[in-house]
């Protein structure tokens, strides 16, 4: 389930052009076209004006709520840190940030922040919010200061498929260049709340046989039975957050929990700025909040607390997750709305803070047109999707396959048919590509990208899966139905790390935090840590072959679905070459120790792969210990002493 998209490509406005034509209907324009000088802040004019003509200007009174970002310092530094943080190898190894740490190290300055709060005051923009990390502020303003603050015209346009209108500006927005101003969400209105949801009619092709209604749906305990077979772990005391773009009937989730036979979780709104009138009358947007709670729920029965952060656009969801470090892990089944730089800023902040964040790789098949924002992020977790089969008795797991569910129109889903720029038509599956905008991160680097037809220059998503398709929801103050999409597969692999990091908190542990390298470690050296699935494909017909399952890692479904305990313990356990001190008769000896096995003084060796480090004195059996952060190896006579 997905929110409909367009590109965000950075760009001059290409509105600019059928303006010239219509002086006459908008005299004032002639004089203002042009940008000011100054820094010119790209991505805020929609791709799809330049499709469209427009038929008005919006009031100059109409009252706009905008989000002003400002960037981090020193991004080096800080890709650097992370690097470190994710390396079993560095001595920062999972010594994560707290807020005030990365907002000393990284965050705006006090003076940018000041100097922003002015510029507002100074353009009549009226400040409703700020934050102790600065790196954003919410302000209010009425339309005409909105445009002289940034030099632009607020203009309306039909939209091309929803009944409404819309405004965008007809140029992007510029401010003085030593203004620390980086984005500012909220000009325009073109993405709205009709997330590209599907609710299926009758069930997949794929044999479900959960325990939903009619046996072929799948809800409540089905998925732990799937992918936590005898796991005990339940997520308690730990919290996982969810990205919301509307709100909730409470009477829906605590009916879902009573006929799925689950326990009632603490539930926790944090409302932001432009969620007052939630839950509004959009089904679809509905469906979604209460999709994404039921999920996280049947997959970590006894959390602590499920946090659901109500917003209208990313950076504003964001900016607060990050300020809520008692939760480890977050879930987005949105994209496209309102997603920047600042908040990719924010995914950075929380990669180094130790928290994970799953979000939906799309419903689109096989991209060909630029992947949904922010689903091939360097910092998220992408998630696929796959049809899950049970046996008769929904008591096992049989298999899985790509969820492809073909043509459907209309579609939101990121490809299909597109007429003068806008979808008519989409290919529902399990969304997978090669990102545009990023290039492909060091944990990628030792998949054969060639092989599954993906790319070894650039981003490719999506890096894990799981079932996404025939997933019996409670929605809307008492409907219920089947539903199908990603969304249902990202908040369960949050629900599936509240298990993990319930397991790393019990042994002493920091949480996982941001998974990616791990996920790509273990899966290059491990084939039974997730089920692969190699059945099936997301291709489509303007695909052109792309993509097919394959053994390991592929374009439809990453490295595949959780395979219980096994997943577990591989993210929990894994450290791949380790850092040891070895401490020889009081002399301490510091090293890398990977393949071969390696003979050290004292007559102590160790050798170390897939989380694991071998250790043996001269002449004894080797014992295979699971290492997790730096330990110390004393030679006394022959015999090595392991402690911490």
């Amino acid at each position: 389930m997905k929110l409909k998209i367009e590109s965000k490509t950075p760009r001059q406005s290409t509105a600019l052009k059928p303006f010239w034509a219509s002086l006459l209907v908008f005299p004032l324009l002639a004089i203002t076209l042009l940008p000011a000088p100054g820094k010119i802040l790209s991505g805020h004019v929609p791709e799809i004006v330049s499709h469209l003509q427009p038929v008005g200007r919006l009031s100059s009174t109409n009252q706009i709520d905008l989000a002003i970002g400002l960037p981090l310092r020193n991004r080096d530094a800080l890709t650097n840190l992370i690097q470190q943080l994710y390396d079993p190898t560095s001595t920062n190894f999972h010594r994560y940030l707290t807020p005030d740490q990365f907002v000393e190290k990284f965050g705006p300055t006090e003076a940018d922040y000041q100097a922003v709060l002015q510029f507002a005051s100074t353009n009549g923009l009226t400040v409703s919010t700020t934050y102790s990390h600065r790196e954003l502020l919410v302000v209010s303003a009425p339309v005409s200061n909105i445009e002289k603050a940034f030099h632009v015209h607020l203009l309306t346009y039909h939209h091309p498929v929803s009944n409404r209108s819309f405004f965008a500006p007809d140029l992007e927005p510029t401010v003085d260049a030593t203004l620390p101003i980086q984005t500012v969400s909220g000009l325009n209105n073109y993405d709205h709340f009709d997330p590209g949801l599907r609710r299926q009619v009758g069930t997949s092709s794929a044999p479900a046989n959960g325990t939903g209604p009619g046996g072929g749906t799948y809800r409540g305990k089905d998925f732990r039975v799937a992918y936590a077979p005898g796991v005990t772990l339940n997520g308690a005391g730990q919290n996982v957050g969810l990205v919301e773009m509307d709100g909730y009937y409470s009477s829906d989730i605590t009916t879902y929990e009573n006929q799925a036979g689950l326990p009632s979780v603490p539930l926790t709104i944090i409302p932001l700025a432009g969620s007052g009138g939630y839950p509004d009358k959009n089904t679809n947007a509905i469906s979604e909040v209460s999709l994404d709670m039921e999920m996280v729920i049947s997959m970590a029965p006894g959390l602590n607390n499920l946090y659901i952060f109500e917003g209208n656009n990313f950076d504003t969801v964001l900016s607060s997750m990050v300020t809520n470090t008692q939760i480890s892990q977050f879930s987005s089944s949105w994209s496209g709305y309102g997603f920047d730089s600042t908040g990719d800023g924010f995914l950075q902040q929380m990669a180094a803070q130790g928290q994970t964040f799953f979000q939906a790789s799309g419903d689109g098949d096989a991209y060909i047109q630029p992947i949904p924002a922010p689903s091939d992020d360097l910092f998220v977790t992408s998630v696929g999707g796959t049809s899950l089969s049970m046996d008769s008795t929904a008591s096992n797991y049989l298999s899985e396959a790509v969820w492809n569910s073909g043509f459907q129109s209309p579609g939101w889903s990121g490809n299909g048919a597109y007429t003068n720029g806008v979808k008519v038509g989409g290919y529902w599956g399990s969304g997978g590509g090669i990102s545009s905008t990023y290039n492909i991160p060091a944990w990628q680097q030792g998949v054969n990208m060639t092989a599954v037809g993906g790319s070894s220059t650039k981003r490719n998503i999506p890096d894990v899966a799981l079932t996404a398709v025939n997933i019996w929801v409670n929605y809307f103050n008492g409907l219920a139905g089947s539903f199908e999409g990603t969304s249902c597969a990202a908040p369960l692999w949050a629900g599936f790390a509240a298990l993990v990091n319930q397991q790393a908190a019990a042994d002493g542990k920091p949480p996982i935090g941001y998974i990616n390298p791990a996920l790509y470690a273990i899966g290059e050296t491990s084939s039974q840590s997730f089920h692969d699935i190699t059945t099936g494909n997301d291709t489509w017909p303007g695909s052109t072959g792309a993509f097919f399952a394959a053994t390991g890692y592929d374009l439809c479904t990453g490295w595949g679905s959780p395979n219980g305990a096994n997943t577990i313990n591989a993210l929990e356990r894994y450290a791949g070459p380790v850092f040891v001190d070895f401490n020889f008769t009081g002399s301490p000896q510091n090293g890398k120790y990977t393949n071969p096995y390696k003979t050290l003084a004292g007559g102590v060796g160790a050798v170390s792969s897939e989380g694991t480090i071998m250790i043996k004195t001269a002449g004894s059996t080797p014992e295979t210990l699971i290492i997790s952060k730096p330990m110390s190896i004393t030679a006394i006579g022959g015999t090595a002493i392991i402690g911490q």
